[in-house]
């Protein structure tokens, strides 16, 4: 079984049925050989950007991530310690932290964001 980190985008995306999901991504998030983990930095980001009027997300949405079939990715302190080691590609520190779980847990990531190419993760789109 493989697993896969499922960026912030594509979780809503994924959860709304969103178009913008790209083929490759929808696939591999419901190919049953797949388990695809959601950073709890996600959950975090949307709960803040939401709670600034940024975006919607569903009420509740860890009970929506649990129905969806998402596995939870815990932060642990090796993550956060390998965001030391990133040269500042990306500024955003959500993306950031994502990207040091990607690298630490050697997981590829889905997301329609191509500065994740700069750190040397795989990613799926």
């Amino acid at each position: 079984m493989s697993r896969v980190l499922i960026d912030t985008h594509v979780l809503l995306w994924w959860l709304a049925d969103d178009p913008s999901l790209s083929p490759l991504a929808r696939e591999t998030i419901a190919d049953p050989a797949t388990t695809p983990l959601v950073s709890l930095a996600s959950v975090w980001e949307i709960a803040i950007k939401r709670s600034l009027g940024r975006l919607t997300a569903p009420d509740e949405l860890p009970d929506a991530i649990a129905a969806a079939g998402f596995t939870s990715l815990p932060v642990a302190a090796a993550h956060a310690w390998e965001v030391r080691n990133l040269p500042f590609h990306h500024r955003d520190p959500f993306d950031r932290l994502l990207i040091a779980q990607a690298l630490v847990e050697r997981l590829p990531v889905v997301t329609a964001d191509p500065g994740f190419g700069a750190y040397g993760v795989a990613i799926r789109w």
